[in-house]
């Protein structure tokens, strides 16, 4: 149904979610346009994380819908960018920081750009010299620099978080709040964080789940 907000590209509608028996999330409502920097604290198994998982469609709530729009009508995907949580990357896995910057890209991005954009990423993330080493060999603030730098290499329409700035050294981190800010004019981002203060400046809205509730 086309939306009377063109701005909007996302809508979390009535939002619950359960498992055995367990209410991790209850009645959800939240809408993401266009300019959004959208900031989600709160306790530790609060349902952060499954909320993102719930935008993103990697999961299916138990009930509500979670529905994308372009230009005020419901779309079937929409162009994201994605960090999980670093605990959730297997980092024996034998692949290099090129690669993983590189699997940002969409197939005709890789055809004709890889290399430039890659390098122009792991550049903004103090990464160059890196692009041959596996991320084993990485530090774990290194490791989340390429993550981000993966995250955010297409150009998403939406840019999705999950504790961003975990692991991630207290000289390095302006680096990344300017490349959040920079993005932003052009980018919804949406960013869980136990640290709402550092991006305060940066957020249109704040809001934390408490009880399952997404209060803000």
């Amino acid at each position: 149904m086309p939306l009377h907000d063109r701005n909007i590209i996302a809508a979390l509608e009535g939002i619950s979610l359960s498992y055995e028996q367990k209410t991790i999330l209850h009645n959800v409502n939240l809408t993401i346009s266009n300019r959004d920097f959208v900031v989600i604290t709160g306790a530790n198994g609060g349902g952060k994380t499954s909320l993102l998982r719930l935008l993103l469609k990697l999961i299916k709530p138990t009930a509500g819908s979670v529905t994308y729009y372009s230009d005020g009508k419901e779309v079937d995907g929409l162009h994201i960018g994605y960090l999980p949580q670093k605990n959730m990357i297997d980092s024996r896995f034998p692949i290099t920081v090129e690669e993983v910057v590189a699997s940002g890209l969409y197939a005709s991005q890789i055809a004709k750009e890889e290399k430039m954009r890659v390098e122009s990423t792991v550049d903004m993330f103090g990464l160059k010299g890196f692009l041959s080493r596996t991320i084993g060999e990485l530090s774990g603030g290194e490791l989340q620099r390429a993550l981000l730098a993966r995250s955010v290499i297409s150009q998403p329409q939406l840019l999705v978080l999950d504790e961003p700035l975990s692991y991630i050294d207290e000289a390095f981190a302006p680096r990344i709040y300017d490349i959040l800010s920079q993005m932003s004019p052009s980018c919804a981002i949406v960013m869980v964080t136990h640290h709402p203060d550092k991006v305060a400046s940066l957020a249109t809205r704040m809001m934390r789940i408490d009880a399952g509730i997404l209060i803000g």
